[in-house]
């Protein structure tokens, strides 16, 4: 995990000019520090008995959390922002990230399964809390599916997403790009790690889903080049993770279901309906940004993997819907509510992390105002 210091440059100015923004230590810096430790530890499992106490602590504050989070409401933010650092920090595992092979000694321990498990099951039980599952397994899946993306082709623009287009700042600007790099700069497409089984016409899809997304194999063609391509434009850290301080929790979320949804094959269904929707609705988002992006009058580099995802998930939401998730409605009846489960939780989940993002970008733009009329003042 990153370190609590986060710098990221403010274009606005001067071209190497760096923000420092520092958070006061708590008891879960503490515990993430602590869980750090374990994390490096070679043979976790066969050496907890000579940590009995950083163990000990850490599952204390651990067990506080899941409370704070899980079992009061909405819950503390802090909660679910350490559960889900704790939480990703397991689940990137499962990614190979090229560095030194040591750090992967223990992406089979049964101690890290277990924290991970313990927070999955109080989580997901929130989380499914907040829809009404009975009301989805009465409806028409097929019918549920084609209405509910037919709305999320072009829906109408909220607040948050005119501020986007209207108001958003170079400095908001830079701020989106270093959140999204936590997902532009990865290759952790849930497509990769679910298409292994019998070969059949959804499968096929699924393939050329992935193809596209990983430019059919070529560096210059992938996601994350044309990413890091805007990042360089502004003189940002384009290293994988450079920016996770800057996530907010509500982004975690949606990467941890991601690992959930494609690591148990039980969940099949729910993750082609949370793809559904993901590919059907990240168009209106992506032209949000690109809009901003021109009005900021950025260069075509600045602005390149904003249209070259509109344009493929695009022709991906069609298939989805059409090659994928109505042929999966079809083929098991009686689960088939599960895919509007995952395209509810997956669109309720993607405005929440949206909300997210947004006022962190305000926050930004806000620290930025302050840092410049302090050097007015000074000058």
């Amino acid at each position: 995990m990153q370190s609590n210091l986060v710098r990221f440059p403010i274009p606005e100015m001067s071209g190497n000019s760096e923000q420092t923004l520092s958070k006061t230590f708590t008891k879960y810096d503490c515990a993430e520090q602590q869980f750090s430790e374990l994390l490096a530890t070679e043979d976790l499992d066969n050496k907890l008995d000579a940590q009995v106490s950083i163990v000990s602590e850490f599952e204390a504050t651990l067990q506080s959390a899941i409370c704070d989070a899980y079992q009061k409401g909405y819950g503390k933010d802090d909660a679910h922002c350490f559960l889900q650092r704790i939480l990703y920090g397991i689940n990137r595992l499962k990614l190979f990230w090229y560095d030194d092979l040591r750090h992967y000694n223990n992406e089979r321990s049964l101690y890290l399964s277990a924290l991970c498990q313990q927070i999955e099951a109080a989580w997901q039980n929130w989380e499914l809390a907040q829809i009404d599952v009975a009301a989805l397994q009465q409806l028409d899946v097929k019918d549920a599916l084609i209405k509910r993306a037919a709305e999320d082709l072009e829906p109408p623009l909220s607040p948050q997403s005119r501020y986007i287009r209207e108001e958003m700042s170079l400095v908001g600007y830079c701020h989106l790009l270093a959140i999204a790099s936590f997902d532009g700069l990865v290759e952790g497409s849930r497509l990769s790690r679910i298409l292994g089984g019998a070969a059949n016409e959804v499968q096929c899809t699924l393939v050329r889903v992935l193809l596209e997304e990983y430019g059919n194999g070529r560096l210059s063609r992938k996601h994350s080049t044309f990413f890091k391509a805007m990042m360089a434009e502004f003189d940002m850290n384009t290293q994988p993770e450079g920016y996770l301080d800057l996530v907010p929790w509500e982004v975690l979320a949606c990467a941890n279901h991601n690992f959930l949804v494609t690591e148990r094959k039980r969940y099949f269904l729910r993750y082609n309906g949370g793809l559904t929707y993901f590919e059907v609705g990240g168009p209106a988002a992506y032209r949000n940004y690109l809009t901003a992006a021109q009005r900021l009058q950025l260069s075509e580099a600045a602005m390149g993997y904003w249209e070259l995802h509109i344009r493929e998930d695009e022709r991906h939401g069609r298939w989805m819907l059409d090659d994928v998730a109505l042929p999966l409605a079809e083929q098991y009846p009686h689960d088939a509510w599960e895919l509007v489960l995952g395209y509810d939780q997956e669109k309720l989940m993607s405005d929440r992390a949206g909300g997210a993002v947004v006022r962190s970008i305000r926050e930004a733009e806000h620290s930025a105002s302050l840092i410049n009329e302090i050097e007015k003042i000074r000058n």
